[in-house]
């Protein structure tokens, strides 16, 4: 498709199929896995506050859908056998897993390089690096039995054109676009396994407040205006497209 941000998809495009979304709480995460579900997905929400994940969980049920799945986990710490207990949870539970949406992110503020510590890169690389990479890794036996499975690695204009303050984040998403590159030359060979970067661009989200604080909210694109992409991208109407860095608004 030649431009993804145009994308109308059917009501039943991820009917029967079964979505990880990290980062579902909130802001992205929580409009993508409302989305995924309305399409037919059951979707299993991921994140640290339980109270939050509720409140997505009850609003899945209210529209009638598929039942949605709670996994609370905090990513900060977390090592290769805390991805397979996950990956293992979810196949015993569900037997399949069709999607990936890597959404989670973690930023502490922008800063100059000097003055941000081992520590916070430590931090800033393990959840928006370490963890698409290993997360990915544990739920490949899964992804690689589903008939047509999508992993989408959600990162950032600072990947590609990194500037002042952004330090380890900028680096983070770099590093995530090489991993996307890497992952789907890996995977030529298996027509139903593909991974693609996705970059949301200016939004009103938790993390653009962040960063962003003195802007109006209601004056940006809100999350609802972004999921054409999303949706293409986790459905089969992508077939085929793999490795590549697609963005949500434009090309920049």
């Amino acid at each position: 498709m030649n431009n993804p941000q145009q994308y109308t998809a059917s009501e039943d495009l991820l009917q029967d199929r079964v979505i990880l979304v990290t980062g579902a709480g909130q802001g992205l995460g929580r409009t993508a896995a409302l989305t995924y579900a309305k399409h037919g997905a059951t979707v299993i929400l991921h994140g640290r506050k339980v109270e939050k994940l509720e409140a997505v969980y009850d609003e899945i049920e209210a529209l009638g859908k598929a039942q949605a799945i709670i996994y609370p986990l905090d990513f900060q710490d977390t090592k290769d056998e805390d991805y397979a207990v996950l990956a293992q949870a979810i196949g015993q539970q569900l037997g399949r897993l069709d999607g990936i949406l890597h959404n989670a992110a973690f930023l502490h503020g922008l800063s100059p390089i000097e003055n941000q510590t081992l520590e916070q890169w430590q931090s800033i690389l393990h959840i928006n690096l370490l963890v698409p990479f290993a997360l990915t890794n544990a739920c490949l036996p899964l992804l690689t039995a589903a008939p047509d499975a999508s992993v989408i690695m959600t990162t950032s204009t600072q990947g590609q054109q990194p500037s002042a303050y952004w330090g380890s984040f900028a680096v983070a998403k770099a590093g995530l676009e090489a991993l996307v590159k890497i992952q789907a030359d890996e995977w030529d060979t298996i027509p139903n396994l593909r991974v693609n970067a996705l970059v949301p661009g200016i939004v009103n989200s938790p993390q653009r407040a962040k960063t962003h604080p003195g802007e109006v909210k209601q004056s940006l694109p809100q999350p609802e205006d972004l999921m054409p992409t999303y949706l293409y991208l986790m459905g089969a109407d992508s077939k085929g497209v793999s490795g590549q860095t697609i963005f949500c608004q434009g090309d920049e």
